[in-house]
């Protein structure tokens, strides 16, 4: 079987090569380009592609894998929100992702969050590169004794909830599907978590219930100084509000390693170029905000069990095995 990889690095050839010769049959190859409706016709002649989080895999892009021959589509990600499954489905494409990975990753990358945006690590680090010692504007809060708000608690949730509890704070969720035999945190409604937090972690997926869950109605209900963390999905949070949340002193700090805007250049080198949207630019020209670039999952442990699992689905596609990865809806 050829797979065709989209949108992919140079670390990702390193940890997929690594393992391939573990999978006799599978042929790679890489390149660059992501996937969208101009770069879809490239997967002619493969049987299988493998995209990203950023890819494009709506409708057009879709039917043309279809014309193409393609039949397995390979996601190297937990995310599918930017799979169109139902006209996936519809032409007898399979769909397969990697639903853990390294939770801890993610939520060690959420808790980096909240230290670097409540501490000031970054402003700290280049004043002190400039020989400016002085600590002005660099003042924090202890997490300790406070209160940790994670909605979402599967794997990477419970993660965060538990490196929480390790700074001595109290840990409340919230989860349309609760885990009742979690006994490490406790579950309360949405508006007591909203109003309840020191911290409010997103770890939740992006889907029509979630989507634009932080908004002006959410953020009125959350206390004063709160911190907000999301290494989730840039669509749960609607920016504008942010932004407003922002301006009228609302958060005391704001992590984020992804945001609304991100898809179209996520992991690319933007240096030299200037932005069509100034979203981004806005939201970094605030003093209590630090964003990173959807890095959340970026160590030697996720990376190795993306490319493991990855390859593991395609190896029990290609031998008729149980697709235990699959995504049916």
């Amino acid at each position: 079987m050829k797979i065709l990889f989209y949108g992919t690095k140079n670390y990702d050839e390193q940890f997929f090569e690594k393992l391939l010769p573990n999978y006799p049959g599978i042929e790679m190859k890489f390149i660059e380009a992501n996937i969208h409706e101009e770069t879809a016709s490239l997967a002619e002649g493969y049987e299988a592609i493998c995209a990203f989080v950023n890819a494009d895999l709506g409708t057009p892009v879709i039917e043309e894998l279809n014309r193409r021959g393609v039949k397995l589509i390979l996601m190297r990600c937990a995310g599918y929100n930017n799979v169109d499954l139902n006209t996936a489905h519809k032409y007898g494409i399979k769909v397969l992702r990697v639903p853990g990975y390294s939770p801890e990753a993610v939520a060690e990358h959420a808790m980096a969050l909240v230290l670097t945006a409540n501490r000031h690590t970054h402003k700290a680090y280049i004043k002190c590169r400039e020989n400016n010692f002085a600590l002005n504007g660099l003042m924090g809060v202890n997490l300790y004794q406070k209160t940790a708000g994670i909605i979402g608690t599967g794997k990477i949730g419970q993660a965060m909830a538990k490196i929480c509890l390790g700074f001595g704070m109290k840990v409340i969720a919230y989860d349309l599907y609760p885990d009742k035999s979690l006994d490490f945190l406790e579950y309360v409604p949405l508006d007591e978590l909203l109003s309840t937090s020191d911290l409010i972690s997103l770890h939740c997926p992006l889907t029509e219930e979630t989507r634009h869950l932080i908004n002006e109605a959410s953020i009125a209900k959350m206390k004063d100084g709160v911190i907000l963390v999301n290494t989730s999905r840039g669509g749960l949070i609607k920016t504008e509000d942010l932004i407003n949340g922002i301006r009228d002193h609302k958060f005391f700090a704001v992590g984020l390693d992804v945001y609304e805007e991100e898809t179209d250049f996520v992991y690319e080198d933007m240096s030299e170029r200037i932005l069509q949207s100034s979203t981004i630019q806005r939201l970094l020209s605030f003093p209590n905000v630090t964003m990173t670039s959807h890095q959340g999952f970026f160590t030697e442990e996720a990376l190795t069990n993306i490319a493991e699992t990855t390859l593991e689905n395609a190896w029990a596609f290609l031998n008729g095995k149980e697709l235990k990865n699959e995504i049916l809806s």
